[in-house]
């Protein structure tokens, strides 16, 4: 299936590998066992689109999704109107209407929001259902311990269905805080009972122990990024991100290429000017010169084309890179063709590293101006 811009007028292309995310999925599922695994599905499937990656997930027996926002929980419900549907980003009175009418559940992380859900819910007969978000080292939302601890002592509380913290050094397995993280969540467990708990995030389920919990909630892994530091990627890559060339030119040696004439020439260079800029989500980050980062992280992104690799050349604009081609074949490539900025053989966190960021953010970045493929077998 297609969307998006019509193929023969975008500057760019993504496809999406559903069966590889699926895949992905089901390892990650496979690992937590004997936890159930949900699906991160926030930012709209990490820039993928929710409206395909919860149906082939469901499809795949994924049951329990998590969100950021309640507009995304609708979309969500929309396509999976049996899933259950966790929103994390805090909880407001007057979304009660919409918590009501659609089945959503709200991940509850200060004494505030556990108050406003309370005094809320006391005018029900039919109680609404709450996770419980607890701080276990992150400072970012959730409930401190010893308020948790606190709400578990009080009978008075209606329990949460949910409980659950989030690891701040998953990606990096041999930190000290996981461990620290893992304890006081050992003691949560405890004071909740019977409730289901959640604490592994994609890295997270790559630590020992997780099956002691009840439910995973990989989100960067199924969509092919790496879940942890300092070892080989063992997700199947989902996303492919193509830009069109629009054209091919000869700089010659001693002259300059792109704003602020940043980079020179040091021989004569063949460039690929391409469709494809800030604006399409390719960072101006990964520019081959002339941004700051080049001080730190000296080489910029590349891309794939007639079998190479090529570097980009000088600043990336909004709506326009240039890579040096020089070292191709000179019939090899013409306007028209595809560049590969990230994908099978530009893997996806290299090109975030480039550009001196992670995946996240590069998938999260995708703009609307590419054609869309998504790719699904009929079995999956």
């Amino acid at each position: 299936m297609t969307t998006g811009a019509d193929p023969r007028l975008a500057g760019g292309r993504l496809t999406i590998d559903l069966d590889a995310l699926v895949a992905n999925w089901q390892l990650l599922a496979e690992k937590s066992l004997p936890a159930q695994t949900s699906a991160v599905v926030k930012a709209d499937a990490y820039g993928l689109g929710i409206i395909h990656v919860v149906p082939a997930l469901w499809q795949a027996g994924c049951r329990t999704f998590f969100v950021a926002l309640a507009e995304e929980g609708l979309r969500v419900r929309a396509v999976a109107p049996d899933a259950r549907v966790f929103v994390l980003n805090g909880f407001f009175s007057e979304a009660l209407p919409v918590y009501e009418e659609s089945d959503l559940i709200p991940v509850l992380g200060s004494l505030q929001e556990l108050d406003l859900w309370r005094s809320l819910n006391a005018k029900r007969k039919d109680k609404l259902p709450f996770a419980l978000h607890v701080d276990t080292g992150m400072n970012r939302l959730g409930v401190t311990l010893d308020e948790a601890l606190a709400f578990a002592a009080d009978r008075r509380n209606d329990k949460p269905i949910l409980l659950m913290t989030h690891l701040a050094t998953a990606d990096d397995r041999a930190h000290a805080l996981n461990d620290r993280q893992i304890q006081s969540f050992h003691k949560l467990r405890a004071a909740f009972s019977g409730i289901e708990s959640s604490i592994a995030n994609s890295p997270g389920i790559f630590h020992s122990g997780v099956g002691e919990y009840e439910l995973s909630r990989p989100g960067v892994a199924m969509y092919g990024g790496e879940p942890f530091s300092g070892g080989a990627n063992p997700m199947r890559h989902v996303v492919t991100l193509e830009a069109r060339i629009v054209q091919i030119r000869t700089g010659r040696k001693g002259e300059t290429v792109g704003y602020g004439a940043t980079a020179r020439l040091g021989r004569d260079t063949r460039i690929a000017v391409c469709s494809v800029g800030y604006a399409d989500g390719y960072l101006r980050s990964a520019s081959g010169s002339g941004v700051p980062l080049r001080g730190t992280v000296l080489n910029g992104g590349e891309g794939f084309v007639a079998g190479s690799k090529v570097p980009v050349l000088g600043r990336i604009t909004m709506d326009l890179t240039s890579f040096d081609i020089t070292d191709l074949p000179v019939d090899a490539v013409r306007p028209g063709d595809y560049i590969e900025l990230f994908g099978q053989n530009v893997p996806l966190d290299d090109a975030a590293r480039a550009a001196g960021t992670i995946g996240y953010e590069l998938l999260t970045s995708l703009g609307t101006r590419y054609h869309r493929r998504y790719l699904k077998s009929e079995s999956n």
